[in-house]
């Protein structure tokens, strides 16, 4: 089945480039779009794999969040008024005039493959949210964790053994396991096993069924890991599986040190009964710890930008809102960096925009790594970076912009070979200052000290200035 891309685009060399590059890509069905309201009426009909404009402000009166597809804007003309628009629509895929099919064909399948894995995220959050619904109607009074934890608490209050834990076996790993539980304190958990140390939990993996070990200095099933076993006193050897929905999906597991006997048939009934009573906790405590993990993972996404892992301008916005009013309340200094990285456009026209994009990344790694922890670095847009440093007077921070500069500039992209090399223009801007008087003030003024840094030669660190 053909991808379907739709095209609204009012340039005419831009559709000449089109039509001939799917004309040339028939993997491809290509929709050419010539109004706004057709372009709605196909957008509340099917999503495309991806939406390919011309300037951003074609898009104006459609929400961004209507679209619901990545989208590729082919920029020619006034290449920074367009770059501004990209930014205030959230796009981040474009490319410049002049176009080259293996850009264009580069740019459309990371899009794709953006909107493939997005749609598979929040398919995959969604089921996972419906899951958690149905955890707290069947565990509202207890967190899973908690109740494995008096599960194992109880069992080893009632038979007397040296370890007693809950272990879990996530269905994608079998050659590890993680102690999700354990008696001796309620903070320890997702402590990883290597069952290659543990021949009785693969055992009891593999069979379904239980294993109990009488005489761990005996028993030849722990022959390969005797070595280990004796220095810690164990002797006897319990491991019940856990089975929710015909899959096990983790252990019971108990050792002890008694020399008289081994776990009697009175233990092994009751801890079995046990096990089987904890799968349902057992498994809502691996959901529950993936879902926090998404969770996470969600939180991060959304305040991160894509390509070079910095945070995003979004995120930036409200951080700095923050900064500035500390800075204000407590009469604190606080700087702002506008990073440029100078002729750009031409890294794309000579290497393509795959080696720039790779260039940005490594680019965007090279300033994360010289910057404080109490700084805030994002990308601006494009290839223009922001960085705020608080608690820091101008001076400071023309020194450190001066210091980034020097550390580009010898940095050698191994994209380029020897001879090539990148440079930086870098406008400064400080508060307190008299010209200063809102926190807007301060990105403003650094952005007319790197205006002024370009159209002095670039590679150079400019303070701004009231004269500017």
């Amino acid at each position: 089945m053909k991808r379907e891309i739709f095209i609204y685009d009012k340039n005419k060399e831009t559709l000449e480039f089109l039509r001939e590059f799917f004309r040339e890509n028939n993997e491809y069905s290509a929709i050419f779009i010539k109004d706004t309201q057709s372009l709605l009426n196909k957008l509340n009909k099917r999503k495309p794999e991806t939406l390919v404009i011309g300037s951003p402000d074609e898009l104006k009166g459609i929400s961004y969040s209507k679209i619901g597809c990545p989208v590729i804007s082919m920029l020619s003309g006034n290449i920074t008024k367009s770059i501004r628009s990209l930014m205030q629509c959230n796009i981040e895929c474009y490319l410049i005039s002049p176009f080259h099919k293996e850009d264009f064909e580069y740019k459309l399948k990371t899009a794709i493959s953006k909107k493939g894995l997005l749609e598979s995220i929040y398919g995959e959050k969604k089921d996972l949210e419906t899951v958690l619904e149905s955890i707290h109607l069947i565990s509202s009074t207890l967190d899973p964790k908690e109740a494995l934890y008096f599960v194992v608490s109880k069992i080893a209050e009632i038979i007397n053994v040296e370890r007693c834990s809950m272990v879990s076996i996530p269905p994608e790993e079998r050659n590890h396991a993680y102690v999700v539980s354990t008696f001796e304190d309620p903070k320890i958990a997702n402590i990883k096993l290597d069952l290659k140390k543990y021949p009785e939990i693969r055992k009891s993996l593999s069979t379904r069924k239980t294993v109990v070990i009488k005489d761990a200095l005996k028993d030849p099933l722990l022959k390969a890991v005797r070595n280990i076993i004796v220095p810690l006193g164990i002797r006897s050897i319990l491991v019940i599986p856990i089975i929710f929905r015909d899959e096990v999906i983790g252990t019971l597991f108990l050792r002890t040190s008694r020399s008289n006997h081994t776990f009697t048939e009175r233990e092994i009934r009751l801890c079995t009964a046990i096990a089987s009573s904890s799968a349902n906790l057992l498994y809502n405590a691996f959901l529950h710890e993936k879902i926090e993990n998404e969770k996470s993972h969600f939180e991060k996404l959304a305040i991160t930008d894509y390509l070079t892992g910095l945070y995003n301008v979004r995120y930036f916005y409200r951080r700095f809102a923050e900064e500035f009013s500390r800075t204000r309340r407590y009469k604190f200094h606080l700087s702002s960096l506008m990073i440029d990285i100078d002729h750009f456009k031409d890294i794309n026209d000579k290497y393509g925009h795959r080696i720039g994009d790779i260039v940005l990344s490594k680019f965007a790694g090279l300033l994360k790594k010289h910057t404080r922890k109490s700084d805030v670095l994002a990308r601006y847009g494009g290839e223009e970076f922001i960085m705020l440093l608080p608690q820091t007077p101008a001076q400071a921070a023309v020194a450190k912009a001066e210091a980034l500069r020097v550390l580009i500039e010898k940095h050698r992209f191994s994209e380029f070979g020897r001879k090539s090399r990148l440079t930086v223009s870098i406008g400064v801007s400080s508060y307190p200052a008299h010209n200063i008087k809102d926190k807007d003030d301060l990105i403003t003024f650094a952005d007319k000290a790197l205006y002024k840094a370009k159209s002095t030669g670039r590679n150079i660190v400019v303070l701004y200035n009231s004269h500017m």
